[in-house]
């Protein structure tokens, strides 16, 4: 299984960050496996921002996101391409980060395992 982060590296504030993730060796709609984001601050911790996916049989792409990114985090996919993207909306330089995609095996099953990631894409929001 293989994932690839693309999407711009500069964003401007207030608007959207687009992100897209390309899975490769896996349907994302297979059930009981999640497909996530996460990010990293520059010297800050990862911060898990929300997980699409089939955590049961007919659930049909169903996400979840963290709380406090709630109101501004968008998950979606198109299975026609094996993708699936994240929009935020109006970022501020404290959105600055390296974003991560990553699958979470046993999706549904118990506490989430992170078994496969991409290499990350750092995106910058300019004030």
């Amino acid at each position: 299984v293989q994932l690839q982060e693309s999407g711009p590296g500069l964003v401007k504030s207030s608007q959207t960050l687009s992100l897209t993730c390309t899975v490769s060796g896996q349907s994302i709609t297979t059930t009981y496996y999640g497909w996530t984001w996460i990010r990293q601050p520059p010297g800050q911790g990862l911060e898990w921002m929300g997980v699409i996916g089939d955590h049961a049989i007919g659930a049909d792409g169903s996400t979840y996101y963290s709380p406090s990114l709630k109101s501004r985090t968008s998950i979606s996919r198109d299975t026609s391409k094996n993708q699936f993207s994240l929009q935020l909306s109006s970022v501020t330089p404290e959105d600055t980060a390296v974003y991560y995609c990553a699958r979470v095996g046993k999706y549904g099953l118990g506490p989430y395992e992170y078994d496969y990631w991409g290499k990350g894409t750092l995106v910058t929001v300019s004030s």
